[in-house]
């Protein structure tokens, strides 16, 4: 079965086609887990989980929605549904605006403790701030997934050293995109989930189209190539993965 660990679904963009994303991902998927990225879309995605059995929500303030240090405590009611199995998108954004660093960082370890004192996983984001992603991870202990891993492969090492998983989602296909085929062909396969980040970084050959999660066949042909093993067990392994992260048995999710 088929897992997709991130992906906007509540977005504008699936407004006209999510009857068709929906329809086309039933019987494939155990699990499509819809993210938020404030109070808004956090809600508008439990929303969305509730009204099909295999949808989940992920619930959090995304970094590039900082503007200080905001009230978070919506995210502990809100993570009280049932359908909610992970806090985020959550991390570090530097790439855009610098301009609230150290709120982000400290937004950042609020929601890790959140997610600690519920038991939850977190679903980070980093970009253009690897370094302190790392760092903020390393000392507040949690599990988690690096969704859309963009690192180096010795920052992925060491990240998975410490019991992270990474998101591999479209970019992976992409023929240019070297750094991420080398740390897919050499991080082990256990640490690994799949990922759309629809609508966005559409797998090759659809590039430019918007992101559906049946779309990840492609990135797990890719994972299986880059791996020198089967489509199959590498679809397997990562349904694995995303059991022992989210939690529950193959009977439960």
């Amino acid at each position: 079965m088929l897992v997709d660990t991130h992906i906007h679904l509540a977005d504008k963009e699936y407004l006209e086609i999510l009857d068709q994303v929906i329809e086309e991902a039933k019987g494939r998927f155990k699990s499509i887990i819809v993210s938020g990225i404030d109070y808004q879309t956090s809600l508008d995605a439990i929303r969305l989980a509730e009204k099909y059995d295999f949808l989940y929500a992920s619930i959090g303030l995304h970094p590039q929605e900082v503007k200080g240090l905001e009230d978070l405590s919506w995210i502990s009611k809100l993570a009280k549904h049932e359908k909610v199995i992970a806090i985020g998108e959550i991390g570090l954004d530097y790439y855009w605006d610098e301009q609230y660093k150290e709120q982000q960082k400290e937004l950042f370890i609020k929601q890790i403790e959140i997610a600690n004192e519920l038991g939850l996983p977190v679903i980070v984001h980093s970009r253009s701030a690897h370094q302190d992603t790392f760092d903020i991870l390393k000392e507040h202990k949690t599990k988690g997934v690096l969704h859309c891993y963009s690192g180096s492969l010795e920052m992925a090492k060491e990240y998975t050293k410490l019991g992270y998983y990474l998101g591999i989602g479209g970019v992976v296909t992409f023929k240019n995109a070297k750094t991420i085929k080398e740390v897919v062909s050499e991080v082990d396969l256990k640490y690994l989930l799949t990922e759309t980040d629809g609508p966005y970084l559409t797998p090759h050959p659809y590039r430019g189209k918007i992101n559906r999660p049946i779309y990840i066949e492609y990135v797990i042909s890719e994972i299986a190539r880059l791996q020198d093993k089967t489509k199959q067990e590498v679809e397997d392994k990562i349904y694995n993965n995303y059991l022992e992260l989210f939690g529950g048995t193959s009977e439960e999710i």
